[in-house]
């Protein structure tokens, strides 16, 4: 069992001012066989919200004052959704800033259920940081969530900063990620043929390989010397 989470955080001290959620049962090969209908919240936090913050997700201290619950109440609907499998539950997020909101958010609500927080610390999952270990772009950085989602030809859902909608996109690609092996390999192939970590004899290779020529014994042997030399 998967839950899919984006947090939204206030411009300055990154506390929690909404949350998107998707409980997904999988298959034995870990692809979606089942998915609940989203959860979307809204957190009152202790501090504003920013401008620029309330330009990207479109999320105001007004909509918070007004539908907005606490942290601690937000965490056990959370709970509450995901039902008897909440213990065994992993929580994937596309990158690590939604950690670093999580964290805030306990930080500034001293009140927060401590045996649900534990739960979900012990579960957290950064699905990016791992994508990003096949997959990345021609200059070696990781790729947003919806450029992601084009490799692997799906279009994104929705609008892009609501939580809601970008945890759903998230178990997209999860999914896409398990069920298009190829697509993954072929990324991966690519991914190393322009890595600029790798020393060089093991790049040229690399770069001769993926280009569909053959690499002999002879041929990396050359590399070394003439990168030695």
């Amino acid at each position: 069992h998967i839950c899919f989470l984006d947090f939204e955080g206030t411009q300055f001290s990154h506390e929690m001012i909404a949350f998107g959620a998707v409980f997904a049962t999988l298959n034995k090969d870990g692809t979606i066989k089942t998915s609940k209908r989203p959860l979307k919240l809204y957190i009152k936090s202790k501090n504003k919200v920013g401008k620029f913050v309330e330009n990207l997700t479109g999320i105001s201290d007004y909509d918070l004052q007004n539908m907005g619950v606490s942290f601690s109440s937000a965490m056990k609907d959370l709970k509450r959704y995901c039902g008897l499998y909440f213990s065994k539950c992993a929580f994937i997020t596309f990158g690590s800033h939604d950690f670093r909101i999580f964290n805030q958010s306990i930080a500034y609500n001293l009140d927060s259920p401590k045996d649900i927080t534990e739960v979900i610390h012990k579960g957290f999952f950064d699905f990016q940081g791992f994508i990003s270990e096949f997959c990345r772009d021609e200059q070696n950085n990781p790729y947003s969530l919806e450029n992601y989602l084009s490799v692997y030809h799906i279009d994104f859902q929705g609008r892009a900063h609501d939580p809601k909608y970008d945890a759903y996109n998230l178990m997209l690609l999860y999914d896409a990620f398990i069920k298009e092996k190829e697509i993954t390999q072929a990324e991966y192939i690519k991914m190393l043929s322009h890595a600029s970590h790798l020393p060089t004899p093991i790049a040229q290779s690399i770069k001769q390989l993926a280009s569909g020529e053959d690499v002999k014994q002879e041929d990396f042997i050359r590399y070394v010397k003439e990168y030695l030399e």
